[in-house]
């Protein structure tokens, strides 16, 4: 019951006091936590603007993941290449994924995050390996946001599924949100858009997969 009232929704309580009240509880917060502890760790051996050395911390890379490195797929959403990469991406992701695993639950929430991030990592490199038979060079890649982006294709199907509105977020303000990134990733230089376009599907899926059992968890008065 305690539990039940502290991830209850307040119109009247900030943000920032409801994300404190339950940040013991929260798996997002601790996804944060590991991303500025690893960003700390980079940054005070070598740094994180060297590719060179983001590579051998588990950057992407298009030829070693080839050979055999499957495991840059899920290291690489750890890294992030300067304070403003990940500055950027741990802000959307602090509130846009307590908002998410709130609604969905901590295990839900790890499969979206975890697996969409994966998949958009796969649909760069898949990206980047066509670009190889071109001639060009691969390039070395990491951050989080295919997996953030994951949360935004979920919380549109959520919400979707929610007729409209889930707390005090809106479809509308959503979609805006998530066609306004989207565009400005095809707008800048040095942004992994496929790892974008690759996570935000697949969270959208993800959510049509989990939600009908959620909706029977809450038919049934358990909490999801």
């Amino acid at each position: 019951m305690e539990e039940q009232r502290k991830n209850s929704y307040d119109p009247n309580e900030d943000i920032v006091d409801r994300m404190w009240k339950r940040s013991k509880n929260s798996i997002n917060l601790v996804i944060v936590v590991c991303n500025i502890l690893v960003f700390l760790a980079v940054t005070l051996t070598r740094g994180t603007e060297s590719s060179r050395y983001m590579m051998d911390c588990g950057a992407a890379y298009a030829p070693l993941i080839e050979s055999g490195e499957y495991y840059r797929l899920f290291t690489s959403m750890f890294l992030h290449f300067g304070i403003q990469h990940l500055i950027n991406n741990m802000l959307l992701l602090l509130f846009l994924g307590d908002y998410l695993e709130r609604a969905v639950g901590k295990i839900r929430y790890l499969v979206i995050y975890l697996g969409g991030g994966l998949v958009g990592n796969l649909c760069s490199y898949l990206h980047e390996l066509s670009l190889m038979k071109t001639g060009e060079a691969p390039a070395v890649s990491a951050g989080a946001s295919g997996a953030i982006f994951s949360a935004v294709g979920a919380m549109l199907v959520l919400l979707a599924f929610r007729k409209g509105r889930l707390e005090d977020l809106t479809f509308r303000r959503m979609a805006v949100m998530a066609v306004l990134s989207l565009l400005v990733g095809f707008q800048s230089s040095n942004v992994d858009n496929f790892a974008h376009i690759g996570g935000f599907l697949a969270g959208a899926v993800l959510m049509a997969v989990l939600y009908p059992g959620m909706a029977r968890i809450r038919k049934r008065g358990k909490r999801p």
